[in-house]
């Protein structure tokens, strides 16, 4: 009997012990409650409470904590359905108001979380919604804190994982992508063939001026040597003419000769000239031949004997 006794007596000083002794560990925070109301929070280390009179309410973590938001189907803007889930960090900062504020914390976040991201979505198109994700983390960020701080907790980040339309969606976004590429590649090529077109053009015309230029030059040239060679017939003639007004036949003859001579020449070059046939008449115009020769003799004789004084030698003939 004594010795059950003693057992009963050292476990309730066990037991006393138990509940006069707490330690809180790192990262946590437990409240305390007198009767069941809160008194006080206790931070982690060595504490000491009163059997039966204080009594450890809530077990708080105060570390960063990660809450899987599971993937829902939202609507969009323009009536498409697409399915998205996400992840959320949030951190306690006050263990007596996540603790007495809210019955269950995550519970109430996870909702808080999930139906914002409907309203965020339903709010953008379907390409916004694609492709802005940053706009749509940082409107669900605000819009979360802001409803958690009474709660005592702080949201730090909150991100969208994935976005996934149906899959007919997928395929038409497809099929209309490429079609703008298409369409961009056709544009470019009609660019292309366009610049090309332009240049080629650019380059005729060019061509076209500078040919042009080439004609308006040769015609000018070939005026100027057409009337150097009229001067020179000019000059030809009127010293033909002074030879034989001062009494030289020869002149004559050998300007008449030189003219024949020179048709003969162009009639002998004619690609379609196989016969050449000279008129009677040619006979006696060949015989002038023999007075160019005495004329170039007389000429000779008449530039080697020295000048008589007093009297002018004739002009030369040309």
């Amino acid at each position: 009997m004594g010795q059950m006794l003693a057992l009963v007596v050292v476990a309730l000083v066990v037991v006393v012990i138990v509940k006069l002794v707490r330690v809180v560990p790192q990262g946590y925070e437990w409240t305390v409650e007198t009767f069941g109301r809160y008194t006080r929070t206790l931070t982690p280390g060595l504490h000491f409470l009163i059997p039966v009179y204080h009594a450890v309410g809530r077990k708080m973590n105060m570390m960063e904590q990660v809450l899987d938001v599971p993937s829902q189907d939202v609507i969009t803007k323009d009536n498409a359905v697409v399915r998205v889930d996400g992840v959320v960090f949030y951190q306690v900062l006050d263990a007596a108001r996540a603790a007495y504020e809210v019955a269950n914390l995550e519970q109430a976040s996870l909702a808080l979380v999930m139906t914002n991201i409907r309203t965020v979505l339903g709010s953008m198109d379907l390409d916004e919604s694609l492709s802005k994700r940053d706009v749509i983390n940082a409107q669900l960020l605000r819009v979360v804190d802001e409803a958690t701080h009474p709660w005592g907790v702080k949201v730090n980040r909150i991100e969208i994982k994935d976005i996934s339309p149906p899959r007919d969606l997928v395929d038409a976004m497809a099929r209309q992508m490429k079609a703008e590429r298409e369409k961009r590649a056709n544009i470019l090529e009609a660019e292309g063939l366009r610049q090309s077109a332009i240049l080629k053009a650019e380059g005729e015309k060019q061509s076209a001026i500078l040919a042009a230029d080439g004609r308006k030059e040769a015609a000018f040239r070939e005026a100027e040597a057409r009337i150097r060679l009229a001067e020179a017939e000019a000059q030809a003639t009127r010293m033909v003419s002074e030879a034989i007004s001062s009494g030289n036949v020869n002149a004559l003859n050998y300007f008449v000769a030189n003219k024949y001579v020179e048709a003969l020449k162009e009639m002998a070059h004619s690609p379609n000239q196989k016969t050449l046939l000279l008129p009677m008449e040619a006979t006696g115009i060949l015989g002038s031949l023999a007075g160019i020769a005495e004329l170039a003799k007389a000429s000779l004789d008449q530039q080697q004997a020295p000048p008589t004084p007093g009297r002018r030698p004739p002009p030369p003939v040309g």
